[in-house]
Order: structure tokens, then sequence, then C-alpha cells
């Protein structure tokens, strides 16, 4: 079910569960979300959102195509702007399902940039590459010095990659090295799905994804998948526990997502 909404810092919030985080920034001129949940959540995150503000929803930002993240943006008025990067526009037109309902489509994209507002409601949204999907966007709140990350990091785990969806574990590393070096004054960072996380902690997930793909390329031919990734362990300890999550909607652990990208860089090399 969606959880209740948690204060991230001053004006911006997050509401956890049923799908994907959805982050609440309370501006002058209105209530922005990012990311809508799963199908049907749009009156209970609009429940959630009238405990801290009676605003109106003026925009949605999703960070990319999946439907745990697009699923209640046909809840919201068709006046509500609904903003990604132009490849997550891109995989949504490729659904039928998703393309045959435009209350759920995107009305504005970006390449690169895109800075939506000014002051102290300032969004500046990002993309670096490819990663969870091709069309990842940081969200980023510069009045805050907050972000949200989207899938491209939650769960403090490897990213489930969807190469359907043009995801890559060999792009990833460059694309979260770039995002490290292009995106300043951050220190708070909303992951995808799970907690509210630290810039520190997104530069160790960085580090993390790069020494997998290093070891995979490293090992391949040489070494199992779950071998690579249990030399992982001593260094990045957060990235490869066994524990299991209690609130994932699919299973695992953070050690046997690290396995199945370290099989996905092996047959993403194998093609180059």
């Amino acid at each position: 079910p969606t959880g209740q909404i948690k204060k991230v810092r001053d004006n911006l919030y997050v509401i956890p569960g049923a799908g994907g985080n959805t982050t609440v920034f309370v501006t002058q001129s209105g209530i922005v979300l990012v990311d809508t949940k799963l199908a049907n959540n749009g009156e209970a995150i609009l429940s959630q959102v009238r405990t801290v503000s009676g605003r109106a929803v003026t925009m949605i930002v999703n960070t990319h195509s999946h439907p745990d993240h697009i699923g209640s943006n046909d809840y919201f008025p068709p006046s509500v702007e609904k903003v990604t990067h132009e490849n997550t526009k891109k995989s949504m037109e490729a659904n039928p399902r998703v393309a045959s309902n435009p209350a759920v489509m995107p009305t504005k994209t970006f390449t690169d940039t895109l800075t939506l507002g000014s002051g102290k409601d300032r969004i500046d949204l990002y993309y670096f590459g490819a990663g969870h999907t091709n069309g990842d966007a940081f969200v980023v709140f510069p009045a805050l010095r907050a972000m949200a990350a989207g899938d491209i990091f939650a769960w403090k785990m490897a990213p489930l990659i969807d190469p359907m969806a043009g995801g890559s574990v060999v792009a990833l590393p460059d694309t979260l090295e770039k995002a490290l070096k292009g995106i300043p004054n951050v220190d708070t960072v909303i992951e995808g799905h799970g907690d509210v996380n630290t810039w520190t902690g997104f530069r160790e997930f960085t580090q993390f994804n790069r020494a997998l793909l290093d070891a995979s390329r490293a090992g391949m031919g040489k070494r199992s998948a779950e071998q690579i990734a249990a030399d992982l362990k001593p260094k990045f300890p957060v990235f490869t526990k066994e524990e299991l999550l209690t609130d994932m909607e699919y299973g695992g652990t953070p050690l046997s997502r690290a396995v199945i990208n370290v099989n996905i860089a092996f047959q993403e090399l194998a093609k180059h």
C-alpha cells in the first residue's frame, strides 16, 4: 500500500510504497510530484499530499518509463504538465497500453538538462546516459541541496537493468560518474525505492558499480558470477548484503542482485 508522507527537508517530502517513491515538492505555484507509483494510487498520493499542503498538483516529473513510476499519472487533471527524458517518452510510446492513454503520456521532454521554475522553486533535470533504462532522469532541488534519483539508485543495491528499455550494466558506471561530476551541491538523495540516502552514499554506490563492471570484465570466462560478486563484499558490504529486503516487490538480496548484474555484464561484454 501507499505509505505515509515523510518530511525530507523544508518543503520536500517523500511518499513510500505501492511502487516507487513519490517525491513531493511544494512550490509557490503548486505541487510537483516526482513519480506516481503503480496504477490506482492517485487518490492515496493526493490524500497524503493534502496532509502537508492544500495546493493543486501542477506538474509531474517521471524519472523513467516503468509502470511503478508512471502508473497513476492519469489520476491527475490533463492541465498537469508531465515531464520526462525524451527516451522515456519513446519507451512509453512503444508500449501500446501506455501510449493509448494520453493522460499518462509526457507533455514536455528534455535531452541533457532542463530547468523548471526559478529561485527557491527551481528544479534542475539531468540526463547522463543509460543505466536502469536509457531514460533515467536525475531530479535536483538546488535550494534544498536534494535530489530524487529514480531507480538508477534504489534499495541500496545494484540497479535492476532493463535491456528492453535500453538499460546497461556496461554504461551504468559512466552514467553515475558523470552524475557525480555534473551535479553540484547535493547532500540528500532520495532513492527510487527504499530510503533517503546521502551524496556520500551515492558516491560509494557509483564506486561499487564501477568495481562490479571491472571485476566482471577481468573475471569473464575464468570465474563464476557468484565468485565475482562475493569478492566485492569486503570493500562494499552495504551493496552485497545477504539479507532479504522485506519491502521489495520482487524479493532478492543486494548480493543476489549483484550476481544478476555480473551475468548481464557478461552478456553485454560478449557482444562487444
